[in-house]
Order: structure tokens, then C-alpha cells, then sequence
């Protein structure tokens, strides 16, 4: 899919308005015929590589079933335009070359008789192309370094995998609309964690419902019976109900046979999002399943990825209880700078995050195999954690068989409130920079994760822009010009012993601006985007987010990696992330940093410029 080349055809000529079996040429090798005023039939007579189906995204879905031969093959669901196209999404019909192709679209647009639905925009504008290329529409937000679908919608990363030196992320896909739909696995691969191939979706629908989250392990020793070395996936097939389906790979995860003997798992209440992992301490699998509207984890464990037993459950009553509990995992860490390992359980909810909506929580404890016991803390309770601060960081889960020992973790960068609203065109959301998880004992004694970006992530530094030793600055802002479109990574230290709050702003010609304050007292840093830019398509956007430093000393480091629609604020120690959306209407050109209430030390300031061919 990455070299697709896109056409656009919109001067294709007016239908006709012929009613009924009458049919009306839409383009060379289409005919369109309306059977009434919400049933269309269109015929393929061509052998070009896709049907371009014009979409408007403030319309209602239409469902268009497939029909190869007279039989029905698939059903997916389209915005088709209404009154103007908004953009094209393209299905391959090259893999039916031979066949009588015929797609049954039934529209709720609400038409009062034939000749008004056939005036319909889609029916004038859809078209066959042997190309479709998305270079054109880049638009100022799409990320420069971040992984994004070339086009459509995407959510929550899933069945993520590392083998032989690729990383394979799989995620939520709609690949025909920018609205959550379809519920596909959408594919890219990675050699480096910063670019990104993209390939054809790997597991669609089919009769057992939508294709959701789930996850994929190497079985080396063909435990599943596919062969040794088989990639095996787990994932919930959601229709009317949900249940678990299994799906295997001979190619390293390029393309996926679906298991005749599917359903392998059923429970009579909604779970999903199955995370598995070999337990080299038992000799055994283990899965967890998210029992969703219960807020609670289900444990499972098994010999060959098939049959699963149920061995216990987690999480009733424990922490963040607002929403429903999604997207586990499930590892053992390291604490670093001693001999001891925990293990953590992550837990995504939705809403119930600590500043609205969707967001990463996590717990620390112990597991036998079977059971998960969480740590408590000295009042004999088990604490909130939060994985990051930020309103838009989410689904976070990790890749199997990281190299090295490493646990590599990425997040889905939206949050639920408003994802669907963000102002992108034709595509919909970004990951979050991959990062690496470890624990570490903060200075009250409590276990947390420490999260840091991936250190893949330093090559994408191009040059050092700015280099400052050392500065002291006061309530008059030190002013530092950011590159000119406004990609970079900043780091720094801050030294705030003689001033009650430093602030760290970052700014363009428009005055749109992000603020983020340190305040040492406190221990907290927080980042304000409320005067960010563009913030009124949701009420929910517009936000003052704060976390907590974990730790009362000075200096305060930080790392800030700042993309076209993002900014991305680490603490240098791990302590802490806060990841924000954010939609300036030209890129943050200046970086100002000042103190409150005294002088503060800025040492060894680096603002680097980011490689990018984007």
C-alpha cells in the first residue's frame, strides 16, 4: 500500500436520473442501477486494480455487500457522499479479476423517490483507478515521525511482534472511512521503530463479526499444531456478541489463515482483547482477557494456544472504576538498581482517565501463574497508577519477543472524547514514539514504571539548533527560535531551588501557545494546551493536564518531542510522560522559558532538529 497512487475523478459527468433496472453509466467499466430509493446496484465490467468510493463524513453509513458470482462475499460499510466529496477510499477488486463483481449498497440517506437518491454525489463520482496515491494529502497534522495509517481510521496497536529484526505492529483499522468502523487489522513493519512500511490489512471480518483487538506470539515449538515457528494471533471476533478467534501465519505475519475451529473461547458476558505470553517460569501460555463491563481482568493458561482454563480473575473494585476495562498486559520487569523483578499489570480504561476520558493505568505486583496479587501501599491499599498523564495516550500494549530483555511499548495517541472530531482529512490518528518500560522504587518507597523513549529514537535527531550550558532565567523569558517547521526534540535541565515555578512555553507568529510548568514545591509538571490552537471541534480538547514528578529534588529534567500535531514531554528519568494532542494553525516556532518567584538554572539546553523526508 505504500506506493499507491491516488486520481482523483471528479468531473465523471451527471447521471441521468433513469429510475429502477434502467441502468446509468457512473464511468468507463461502472454501471450504477437504483433499484428504489435506498438500494443500489453497481456492476464491474473492468479490470483496473480498485473502485474509488467518494466519501462525505457528515452523512450516515451506507452498507455495501459484495457479491462475487451471485454469492455474497463481504459486507463493509461506507460514508458514500451525499451532497460533496470529502475524499476517496479505494477497495482492491484485483484479487476477483475473472469474476462478475457486483457490490448491493443499501443507503439510509432518507430519499423520497429514486430520481432524487440517484442525485446522490457518490453516484456521479464513483470511479475505477489502477492507482491511488495518498502524497497529496499529507495536510499540516499529519505526523512527520510518528506511525500513521496512510489513510482511514485507526485505534488501538494490537498483535504486536518482533522477529528477526522487524517489528510488526498491528492495529484498529477502517480502511474505508476516517471514522471508527470495519474493525480491521491493519498492518505495518519497522526495522528501526521510526520508519514504517506499510502493507495490506492482515486478518478482515468475516461471518464471526469484526476483527478487534487481540495480540500475537512466535510459537517456536509449533505448540498450536501450525508448525514450528508459526505466528499465531488471538484476537475478539465482535458481532452480535464477542468471542475469541485464532488465526495463524507461515509468512511472518504478512498474511493470516483464520482457524476453521474458531470460535475457540465463549463466555456468556462481553470480554475481549485477549493478550497472551509464553511463562518460561511455569512452561506454559498465559492469556488475559479483559471482562470488560466488569472492570476486572480474566487469567487464563494453556499448552497449545487453543484450549484455554480459566484460572482466576483481577481487578474487582481495585483502582480506576469509572469505565469499562479494556487492552490487558501482562510482564515481568526489573527493578532497576536492584536484583528484584515484579511484575506489571496494564490495565486501559475508558472513560475514567485523571483528566477525562480514555487512559493507561497499571499495577505492580506478583503472579504464580495463575493468580495476580497487586502490591499495596502503607495503608494496606492498592494505589492508582497512571502509565502517562497526558489526555492522549491509550491501548498501550506491548511487543512480544522485544530483543534484549527489553519491554517496548506503544500507545494509540487520541482519546476517545474526540478522536472521531480531530480536524484530519482522510485519515484519523497516530502512535505514540515507542517507548521502553522498567520499574524503579520512587523516594517513598512505592514501586513505578519508568518509561523512556525507545533509544531507536535518537537517530532521529538531524542537527543541534540551539546549545546552551547553562543559563539563569527569571520572570523575563530567555527566548530560543525552534526550526522552522517546527519539529524537534528538546532537552534540558531545570534548577528551580530559588524560584516557585518554571515555565517552558512553546509558541508561534498566531500566539497560539503551549505551556508547561514545573513547580518544585509541588512536585508536579503540568502542560496547559488550552491556547494550543485549533481546540473547539470538542469541548473535552481543550485541557490542563498535571503529573506527578515522584521525586522532591532538583534538577528536573525533561525530553519534549514536539511533531506536527503532538507534543510528547518525558522526564529524563523516566518518571513521567505527558502526551497531548495539539492543532496549531502554523508550527510552534519559539521556545520561551522563564521562572516565577525568583531565578532558576537552565543547564545544557539541546533543541536538535528532527530527520524527516515526510
Amino acid at each position: 500500500m505504500a506506493n499507491m497512487k491516488y486520481i482523483p475523478c471528479l468531473a465523471l459527468g451527471a447521471l441521468s436520473g433513469l429510475v429502477c433496472s434502467l441502468p446509468a453509466t457512473a464511468a468507463d467499466g461502472l454501471s450504477v442501477e437504483h433499484l428504489g430509493t435506498s438500494n443500489t446496484l453497481v456492476r464491474v465490467s473492468d479490470d483496473a486494480r480498485y473502485v474509488l468510493f467518494p466519501v462525505e463524513e457528515s452523512v450516515d453509513d451506507a452498507a455495501l455487500t459484495l457479491l462475487l458470482d451471485g454469492r455474497q462475499e463481504s459486507t463493509f460499510y461506507v460514508r458514500l457522499a451525499r451532497n460533496k466529496v470529502d475524499y476517496y477510499v479505494p477497495f482492491d477488486i484485483s484479487r476477483y479479476k475473472g469474476r462478475n463483481i457486483i457490490f448491493n449498497i443499501v443507503t439510509a440517506q432518507g430519499r423520497s423517490s429514486v430520481r432524487e437518491a440517484s442525485d446522490d454525489a457518490c453516484w456521479k463520482t464513483i470511479c475505477l483507478s489502477d492507482t491511488f496515491d495518498i502524497a497529496d494529502d499529507v495536510g499540516k497534522y499529519r505526523p512527520a515521525y510518528h506511525h500513521t495509517p496512510l489513510y482511514g481510521w485507526m485505534n488501538d496497536p494490537n498483535g504486536m511482534f518482533y522477529r528477526d529484526g522487524v517489528w510488526h505492529l498491528y492495529y484498529q483499522y477502517n480502511p474505508y472511512g476516517s471514522k471508527w468502523q470495519n474493525m480491521t487489522w491493519g498492518h505495518s513493519s519497522s526495522t528501526d521503530l521510526i520508519n514504517w512500511d506499510h502493507h495490506s490489512p492482515a486478518i478482515e471480518p468475516n461471518g464471526f463479526g469484526s476483527v478487534f483487538s487481540g495480540s500475537c506470539v512466535v510459537d517456536s515449538a509449533g505448540s498450536a499444531g501450525f508448525g514450528p515457528g508459526a505466528v499465531v494471533a488471538l484476537y475478539t471476533s465482535a458481532g452480535l456478541n464477542q468471542m475469541q478467534s485464532l488465526a495463524h501465519s507461515a509468512d511472518g505475519g504478512d498474511t493470516f489463515t483464520v482457524y476453521l475451529g474458531n470460535p475457540i473461547l465463549t463466555l456468556e458476558s462481553e470480554a475481549r482483547d485477549p493478550n497472551m505470553f509464553w511463562n518460561a517460569e511455569t512452561g506454559e501460555w498465559n492469556m488475559l482477557l479483559a471482562h470488560a463491563l466488569d472492570r476486572e481482568m480474566l487469567i487464563f493458561s494453556s499448552h497449545d494456544l487453543k484450549t484455554w482454563t480459566l484460572q482466576s480473575a483481577f481487578g474487582k473494585g481495585l483502582g480506576a472504576q469509572d469505565g469499562v476495562w479494556e487492552c490487558p498486559d501482562l510482564m515481568r520487569l526489573p527493578v532497576e538498581g536492584t536484583g528484584e523483578h515484579k511484575w506489571v499489570l496494564i490495565c486501559n480504561l475508558n472513560p475514567g482517565g485523571p483528566f477525562g476520558g480514555s487512559a493507561t493505568q497499571y499495577f505492580v505486583g506478583d503472579f504464580d501463574g495463575k493468580t495476580f496479587t497487586a502490591d499495596t501501599d502503607a495503608e494496606g491499599r492498592v494505589p492508582t497508577k497512571w502509565m502517562d498523564y497526558g489526555k492522549d495516550h491509550y491501548a498501550t500494549v506491548s511487543w512480544s519477543g522485544a530483543p534484549d530483555g527489553r519491554h517496548v511499548v506503544i500507545g494509540w495517541m487520541s482519546n476517545w472524547q474526540y478522536a472521531a472530531e480531530v480536524p484530519t482529512r482522510r485519515y484519523r490518528s497516530a502512535n505514540t514514539l515507542p517507548r521502553d518500560i522498567s520499574l524503579f522504587r520512587s523516594d517513598d518507597g512505592g514501586c513505578y514504571l519508568k518509561t523512556v523513549p525507545s533509544p531507536e529514537l535518537l537517530a532521529l535527531r538531524d542537527r543541534r539548533v540551539t546549545s546552551v550550558r547553562r543559563k539563569t532565567v527569571g520572570a523575563s523569558p530567555a527566548r530560543y527560535a525552534l526550526p522552522a517547521d517546527g519539529l524537534c526534540e528538546i532537552e534540558m535541565s531545570l534548577n528551580a531551588r530559588k524560584a516557585s515555578a518554571v515555565t517552558l512555553t512553546l509558541s508561534n507568529s498566531a500566539g497560539e501557545e503551549v505551556v508547561m510548568t514545573y513547580d518544585p514545591a509541588a512536585a508536579s509538571f503540568s502542560v496547559d494546551r488550552t491556547r494550543s490552537g485549533l481546540t473547539d471541534f470538542s469541548h473535552d480538547f481543550p485541557a490542563v493536564v498535571t503529573a506527578p514528578t515522584l521525586a522532591s529534588s532538583a534538577p528536573q529534567t525533561v525530553r519534549i518531542f514536539v511533531d506536527r500535531s503532538s507534543v510528547e514531554v518525558f522526564d529524563g528519568d523516566g518518571r513521567f510522560v505527558l502526551t497531548n494532542l495539539v492543532f496549531p494553525t502554523s508550527p510552534y516556532r519559539t521556545l520561551s522559558i522563564a521562572a516565577a518567584g525568583g531565578k532558576a538554572t537552565v543547564s545544557d539546553l539541546g533543541i536538535h532538529s528532527i530527520k524527516t523526508d515526510k
